[in-house]
């Protein structure tokens, strides 16, 4: 029996009305877990003449049904599979006598504190409900100077990446994670100039060293006036050798790779300009490179995403392509296509987070720490 096509095409169309409706969303909309909400954005695709807009990507950030922070913020149901069926998000350490703005307590005058903690210390089950572990203080050499990043293990250490101190040069340090934490300066200069302030670091499945330098140091008042572009580099561990691999960025910043190291993601947060103020017409904005195979300069620059809070400060990528951000709400997630997925929002800004293995992400906030207990995994090289 043949189905006449007018009634085939009639069923489509009834099926793609019924999938596009809130009945079809409603219906098959899976149960969230605790702690998530779906924000539905057909919900605020229109807000109206007389709707709330708002003034500021510098604020608490786009909280469209007033949840309590810290929560999941579910823009697409794809989130569902990063966070897993159990998540939970929890604040597990703080300190709110830190709270001196963007630096801390550190400024011109004083070096910044580099502290551990140790995540055996948690309890077993996490509930969301927040706790405070210790977090121990490192006894760090002189040569470490406002630690803006790191990453590692790398043979068997941590890389810590430092912004410099006044005339206490910017560097690259390879730190032992064990007492008594000897350190070793792998770079300080680019062929006898200062870099500006180094910002992040994440090392490639090749074994090279990539990392950012920009001007905040001097935008903050504990560096000199800039002698370089604000560009991204690498450096040869085995030969000491340096070279630049993108440039024309406003502020470059937080830096991370695609698992098998062919695609390079760099945010660029020239929005927040220090001294100079927050400017919301600067990016705020995270680009997608390729990563040419034989001389690993970055090419084919494209958007990759643009940040509706604060800005795009470190950059993580699991191992299904995902892409998380620190920004000024919390940590804002996209898939590979650059479609936001979710948010694991705090309300509060996010510098930076990492992956402590399996399915446990840590959020570093500004004067918090969180551990997200979700389903992702790190796609990081370790050597």
């Amino acid at each position: 029996m043949k189905i006449p096509i007018l009634v085939c095409a009639l069923a489509y169309a009834v099926f793609t009305f019924a999938k596009d409706s809130a009945w079809y969303r409603d219906t098959v909309t899976p149960s969230l877990p605790p702690q998530a909400v779906f924000v539905d954005p057909q919900s605020f695709a229109v807000l109206g003449a007389n709707g709330t807009f708002r003034q500021s990507s510098f604020d608490s950030g786009f909280n469209p049904t007033g949840t309590e922070p810290p929560f999941f913020q579910i823009f697409d149901l794809a989130f569902l599979e990063v966070l897993g069926k159990a998540p939970t998000i929890t604040e597990i350490a703080s300190n709110s006598t830190n709270d001196g703005g963007p630096l801390g307590m550190s400024d011109i005058d004083h070096n910044n504190k580099v502290g551990r903690i140790d995540l055996k210390d948690l309890p077993a089950n996490l509930n969301g409900t927040a706790i405070n572990i210790p977090v121990t203080e490192l006894d760090l050499p002189p040569t470490i100077q406002m630690t803006n990043g790191g990453t590692g293990p790398f043979r068997g250490n941590i890389l810590l990446i430092n912004s410099g101190r006044g005339p206490l040069p910017p560097s690259i340090t390879l730190v032992n994670p064990n007492p008594p934490h000897n350190a070793t300066v792998l770079l300080d200069n680019f062929f006898g100039r200062q870099f500006n302030s180094l910002n992040d670091i994440k090392v490639h499945p090749s074994g090279k060293i990539f990392f950012t330098d920009v001007v905040y140091g001097w935008l903050n008042h504990f560096r000199p006036e800039p002698l370089m572009p604000n560009q991204v580099y690498r450096l040869d561990p085995d030969t000491g050798a340096v070279r630049v691999v993108a440039t024309d960025f406003d502020k470059c910043n937080g830096i991370a790779f695609t698992g098998d190291g062919k695609i390079a993601y760099i945010a660029d947060t020239g929005a927040s300009g220090g001294f100079l103020g927050n400017n919301q017409t600067e990016p705020a904005t995270i680009y997608a490179f390729d990563v040419d195979p034989k001389t690993q300069v970055f090419k084919n620059r494209r958007i990759f995403a643009y940040a509706d809070a604060g800005v795009p400060d470190g950059v993580q990528v699991d191992t299904e392509g995902n892409v998380y951000a620190g920004c000024g709400d919390g940590v804002q997630v996209w898939n590979d296509e650059g479609t936001l997925l979710g948010k694991f929002f705090l309300g509060t800004t996010s510098a930076n987070m990492v992956f402590a293995g399996k399915g446990r992400l840590v959020i570093m906030a500004e004067t918090k720490i969180f551990l997200a207990e979700i389903a992702a995994s790190p796609s990081l090289f370790t050597s």
